[in-house]
């Protein structure tokens, strides 16, 4: 492919790139000016304000990307779930079944029809 192409291709990627930022800034100033002096008495921003408060969520909140010293939730899941595939390799046959039965009881399903670990089981003695 010949340097034209990536030229073009490096330029269109660059317009969309501001494109996109002014969209999202523009975005958040209109959300920000529709709702927020109206429920807390806060001034109307700019353009330029809206930007800054998307720069500043993001090193807050969502950080530049990468994995780096962050790891996203995805990586504990993971490191969780291979923590406990290590607990559970040391512990017996019958010891593991009863532990998924127990965390069944406590951790299956939505939390208004979850039994506490130690409160027995009730609906067996009718």
């Amino acid at each position: 492919m010949n340097r034209s192409f990536w030229l073009l291709r490096g330029l269109k990627f660059i317009f969309f790139a501001v494109l996109f930022v002014a969209v999202a800034g523009y975005v958040t100033m209109s959300l920000w000016n529709w709702l927020l002096p109206g429920l807390f008495n806060l001034p109307l921003i700019s353009i330029w304000q809206a930007l800054g408060l998307l720069v500043l969520s993001r090193i807050l909140f969502g950080g530049w990307g990468g994995r780096g010293h962050r790891a996203g939730w995805a990586h504990k899941r993971r490191l969780w779930r291979q923590k406990m595939e290590a607990k559970m390799a040391t512990l017996s046959p019958e010891e593991q079944e009863k532990f998924r039965q127990k965390m069944e009881g406590v951790c299956a399903g939505p939390p208004w029809m979850r039994r506490r670990a130690t409160e027995p089981d009730h609906t067996a003695s009718a």
